[in-house]
């Protein structure tokens, strides 16, 4: 989406499914006067006759959203669209009573469906007390609303979640993981797909606050996971302006949009921890921001590694993936148990990647023709000529593939299948 400028024509084309989620984002970025041509949905299962007429009709319309006359209140709403310094929150009398409090938070599409703390200006203090930058501070912009995360807006919506004061540096790190560009939020935020924000945090901080690594560590019970998954999810929300049936088009969604969040299980871990794995030193913590599908269950009772590998890899194959067409980053959350046999069989963490790596690769003839034409454009100059017979990595390079040990005693392991055009970032927790 461009802004119009004088000697310049702009306009946004979307299918008529997605005509709320431009005209929000327009808005968003102080363009709500910028032309929207319409072409009907869905496009894709239209003959190539079908696509020629309404070829020829969207020309028509092309140029008639692109004579001055139509650009011209999009002129005045760029040249509104500059975006200046935030200033503090407004404040919003509303009745000293629960009922009020949530009633406003519905009316106003800020909560996630869930009850929610009153972020009263002695709670957001409370919050930003151990603070030292200004409560101004933008942290970072968040899309694809491009909203500016101040401290005190991650303050707001903390509390509302229920996050304790001492959460506060974590959700400041996922915000900064989320925004950053390798994590691809934009498409996050405003896709079909149905994924959520992982929130995973290493290190000393884990056990300080309580967030689970252990039994049950992805489910219900633990306060810091909890509020700290929510509190990234309001945020992104709120700040980053991603409303269901808004910017937020996802076609199902999943239970991992109201939280998503754990620990990693360092102590029962053969391996090194991520954070030592991606180049942190043993007395920090981390916050991983991962974009996640969601999660299955690999339930194997399998001493022999190497079976246990083959269970895994097939597991991942999958061929309605976004990870087979762009080359993902998929995510593996392996169990002690399964984490010991793998390491009693002299298997590294870079040994298991690139096993499971070699083993999910999946014939290009189990794709269907339209998602292998996907595939086509998305990995040729990775691949070269794909042909029936064509292996297709699920990652481009064996160690995009991650692995991190949580959880407890049982002979589970999780994948989580990923989002394909994002990276996983991972931010040291620092004080703010």
């Amino acid at each position: 989406m461009q802004a119009a400028q004088r000697g310049r024509a702009a306009l946004t084309i979307c299918s008529t499914a997605f005509e709320s989620l431009g005209r929000a984002q327009a808005r968003a970025l102080g363009f709500s006067e910028l032309p929207i041509l319409l072409v009907p949905h869905p496009f894709g299962i239209r003959t190539r006759a079908e696509v020629r007429a309404m070829a020829a009709t969207l020309v028509e319309d092309i140029a008639a959203l692109c004579t001055p006359r139509a650009q011209a209140t999009g002129v005045e709403s760029a040249q509104r669209g500059s975006v200046s310094s935030p200033g503090r929150a407004a404040r919003i009398r509303v009745a000293d009573e629960h009922e009020a409090v949530q009633r406003l938070f519905r009316e106003r599409r800020w909560g996630d469906g869930l009850p929610v703390i009153a972020p009263t200006p002695e709670r957001v203090e409370r919050m930003l007390a151990l603070c030292a930058a200004s409560a101004q501070s933008v942290v970072a912009t968040l899309a694809p609303g491009f909203g500016a995360a101040t401290l005190e807006a991650i303050a707001i919506n903390a509390v509302a979640a229920g996050c304790d004061p001492e959460l506060l540096p974590l959700v400041v790190a996922a915000v900064k993981g989320a925004a950053d560009p390798r994590f691809n939020l934009q498409a996050i935020q405003a896709t079909t797909n149905p994924v959520a924000v992982w929130v995973l945090v290493n290190g000393p901080a884990a056990a300080a606050l309580a967030i689970n690594a252990g039994i049950n560590c992805l489910g219900q019970g633990h306060w810091a996971n909890a509020t700290l998954g929510r509190a990234v999810h309001l945020l992104l929300q709120n700040v980053g302006g991603a409303r269901p049936g808004e910017m937020d088009r996802a076609t199902h969604g999943q239970p991992g949009k109201f939280t998503f969040c754990c620990a990693e299980n360092e102590a029962q871990s053969p391996w090194d921890a991520l954070r030592i794995e991606r180049g942190f030193g043993p007395a920090v913590s981390t916050v991983t921001v991962i974009g996640a599908e969601g999660t299955m269950n690999m339930n194997s009772h399998c001493k022999d590694a190497d079976q246990l590998l083959r269970a895994f890899a097939e597991t991942m194959m999958h061929p309605p993936s976004n990870e087979y067409t762009h080359g993902g980053e998929p995510w593996l959350i392996i169990g002690p148990e399964h984490a010991e046999i793998l390491q009693r069989a002299g298997l590294s963490k870079a040994d298991v990647k690139r096993e499971l790596w070699l083993r999910s690769r999946l014939p290009a003839q189990r794709m269907t023709d339209k998602d292998l034409i996907r595939v086509e454009d998305s990995r040729r100059d990775e691949l070269g000529p794909i042909g029936p017979d064509t292996l297709l990595p699920i990652a481009r390079r064996a160690e995009d593939i991650g692995i991190v040990v949580a959880g407890a005693a049982g002979t589970h392991s999780v994948y989580v299948p990923c989002f394909g055009n994002s990276r996983a970032v991972t931010v040291a927790v620092e004080p703010v």
